[in-house]
């Protein structure tokens, strides 16, 4: 099922989650627009067609070979828990109650598995990173990355293959570099990292 982003976009739209304003994301940045991923999935067949389309963006070889879908929470989880619908495969999540992801509850991984890690949305791919990194710690080998949307401007690099359904150029800046119209509006956090 191969679809346009502007068939993507329209999905945030028609769901209210392309917000603009003043907003910290999870990296600490500020932006004017923000996507709420969890109002796009709320509605379940919003988020299996999303799944699909971001499924059938991977190239057969990376589909054939993963064996389980791993995705950080908070974000993560529904469209992670989709992608393992699409591909057929387990989905699983790492949580960080303590800062520092790592499986809970009862989930792990096969020694040498490979995963397909996704997330919903990757500005500077931080979470990813830790996200991977704790995959090989857990013995697992992440073999390829893909997320509803790609914020970084085509410049993240999570040391894997990333397939975003979308990029969406949207400017970010440092809270210490605000454009005048950002500063002249309170700042909201509607992500779900404190």
């Amino acid at each position: 099922m191969r679809v346009q982003e502007s068939q993507i976009l329209a999905e945030f739209q028609d769901a209210g989650a392309l917000l603009e304003g003043h907003f910290i994301l999870s990296s600490g940045r500020r932006s004017p627009r923000y996507l709420q991923c969890a109002r796009v999935l709320m509605n379940p067949k919003r988020a299996s067609r999303l799944a699909e389309a971001l499924a059938a963006k991977l190239p057969d070889d990376v589909r054939g070979a993963i064996d389980v879908v791993v995705s950080p929470a908070m974000g993560g989880v529904i469209i992670g828990h989709e992608m393992g619908r699409a591909l057929g495969k387990d989905a699983m999540f790492l949580e960080r109650p303590d800062g520092v992801f790592h499986f809970r509850r009862g989930f792990a991984l096969e020694a040498g598995a490979k995963v397909l890690m996704v997330e919903d949305v990757v500005t500077t791919g931080l979470s990813s990173r830790e996200a991977i990194a704790a995959v090989g710690e857990a013995g697992g080998e992440v073999i390829a990355e893909a997320s509803l949307v790609d914020r970084s401007g085509g410049s993240v690099d999570l040391g894997v293959p990333f397939y975003p359904l979308i990029a969406l150029d949207v400017p970010s800046y440092a809270s210490d570099n605000l454009p005048p119209e950002l500063e002249a509006i309170p700042a909201v956090k509607p992500g779900s990292r404190a």
